[in-house]
């Protein structure tokens, strides 16, 4: 998870746009690694990846505003990524973590950023 915040950091910082190819390629990894480690998250983990997640998912809204060829494909990433916060939120609430508390750690990493 370490690796795919400093990534986003990174990409974040940047002056241009990440290129397709790039950004498809964070956003593969991101869900090769919810797919195979969710269950075994820490909640520091799993905040990182619910503030992740929405980041990809806005960009992906963005993107699929400005090109027709690619809209169908970042739709389809938005909704994955949306999928995804839900099921964290989910988990979190479930382990005793409030709205609020999933809101201040968000806007405490977005500072961060």
């Amino acid at each position: 998870m370490e690796d795919l915040f400093e990534k986003l950091r990174g990409y974040l910082r940047m002056e241009s746009e990440l290129p397709v190819a790039d950004f498809a390629a964070y956003y593969q990894e991101l869900i090769e690694y919810l797919n195979r480690s969710f269950d075994n998250m820490d909640k520091e983990e799993r905040l990182k990846a619910r503030y992740i997640c929405s980041i990809v998912q806005a960009n992906a809204d963005a993107r699929a505003k400005t090109s027709k060829a690619t809209a169908k494909t970042f739709r389809k990433i938005s909704r994955k990524c949306a999928f995804w916060a839900d099921a964290i939120d989910f988990r979190l609430q479930k382990e005793g973590v409030g709205r609020a508390q999933i809101d201040e750690a968000m806007e405490q990493l977005n500072q961060s950023m």
